[in-house]
């Protein structure tokens, strides 16, 4: 029998020693490699915006009697978003995103004013997100996502850095911003698109406490000039209500030219005979790798039995016209705009004589930086 000598022992130990070595450096390699791999398909992007705004023909301030009551306050167009007068801020966004092969995720946080606007219906008052979701690719055409998704309806969205004009529309301030639940995205072919979904009641995030659901759906079709889609929705949204809301709501935006862009959108939406119906179109044209010119030119009018904004019947007509001029991330928009609301009870605006008037003519100054 072969004896063991302390030089055979030291000689094992080595050996020992340097296998141990080796696997701990192939694993700190393979961990490498994950976390490289992980970190080439992470993202982070948002952007963060802030904005002066002043009114021309209506008030810009808290209005008092001798008492020190308010009896008068700034006037804004009823539509979401950047109505404080003055200086003001808008939202600091912030999007932590994954795509991998199959799988990945999007974590959407927003702070600021905006973003408490656009999760208003949240159950925790300083929720910070706006969206929040999972997605898994099951093939080359289906695409399963899970989680709070903003919403698929409309043509503006609730980013000022993803929509060309800054203050928004009626249409989108009230439509749906966001949903919850599962769908479905089919790729059809290289032009056409499809997608079903089951949701909670709009803008119902963060969980469903009332055991009702709503059902989307979207056919689109998409070239390198443009798309169109066409979206849906229809299901219980109302709490305390047993009524559904039906929307159908097209969406669509053109090439012309490589100068000249046009956008339009049209929607309908009722819930037992109240809601609203409406139209607006968004040409614009740039002028300079830096700079462009666009118009939003809508129509909204309520239903007879009533609707969400000034009332029953009322109709309002929004013209605003929007520069964009970009000094590497930052965009600056310059933005004049005009609301008209007729059909009403009385007149919606005050203007400076604390008289009442059927229109309101503003400026907005917007800052956005998108990283």
């Amino acid at each position: 029998m072969k004896k063991f000598t302390i030089a055979n022992i030291q000689k094992l130990f080595l050996i020992g020693i340097c296998f141990g070595l080796s696997s701990s450096l192939k694993a700190q390699e393979a961990e490498t490699t994950e976390v490289e791999s992980f970190m080439s398909n992470f993202s982070i992007s948002g952007s963060v915006d802030t904005y002066f705004r002043t009114n021309f023909n209506g008030l810009n301030k808290y209005e008092y009697n001798d008492a020190g009551e308010i009896i008068a306050a700034p006037q804004a167009p009823a539509s979401s978003f950047a109505n404080d007068p003055g200086f003001a801020i808008g939202m600091a966004n912030v999007i932590l995103g994954y795509e991998g092969e199959k799988v990945g995720f999007v974590a959407d946080l927003v702070f600021g004013p905006r973003g408490e606007d656009a999760v208003f219906a949240s159950a925790a008052p300083s929720n910070i997100v706006n969206q929040l979701y999972v997605y898994w690719n099951v093939s080359d055409a289906v695409t399963l996502t899970m989680g709070n998704f903003n919403t698929f309806l409309g043509y503006e969205v609730i980013s000022p850095a993803a929509n060309f004009n800054y203050s928004t529309s009626y249409m989108f301030s009230y439509g749906p911003f966001s949903h919850t639940g599962i769908r479905a995205d089919f790729t059809i072919d290289d032009n056409w698109s499809a997608m079903l979904a089951v949701m909670n009641p709009t803008d119902w995030t963060e969980f469903n406490p009332y055991g009702k659901y709503s059902f989307g759906g979207q056919l689109g079709y998409s070239t390198g000039e443009g798309s169109a889609f066409l979206n849906l929705i229809y299901g219980e949204q109302m709490p305390l209500s047993d009524e559904a809301t039906f929307q159908i709501d097209l969406t669509t935006g053109w090439d012309f030219s490589d100068a000249f862009y046009l956008g339009f959108n049209t929607t309908y939406n009722t819930t037992d005979g109240e809601g609203f119906y409406g139209a607006a179109l968004y040409p614009q044209i740039q002028t300079s790798d830096s700079f462009a010119i666009g118009l939003r030119a809508e129509y909204f009018k309520e239903l007879e039995d009533g609707g969400p904004v000034y009332g029953a019947d009322a109709e309002a007509i929004d013209f605003t016209l929007t520069g964009s001029y970009n000094v590497g991330s930052l965009t600056i928009k310059p933005e004049l705009r005009l609301d008209k609301v007729s059909n009403t009870a009385s007149p919606v605006f005050v203007n400076s004589d604390l008289e009442g008037t059927d229109n309101l003519s503003s400026f907005v100054l917007a800052a956005i930086y998108a990283f």
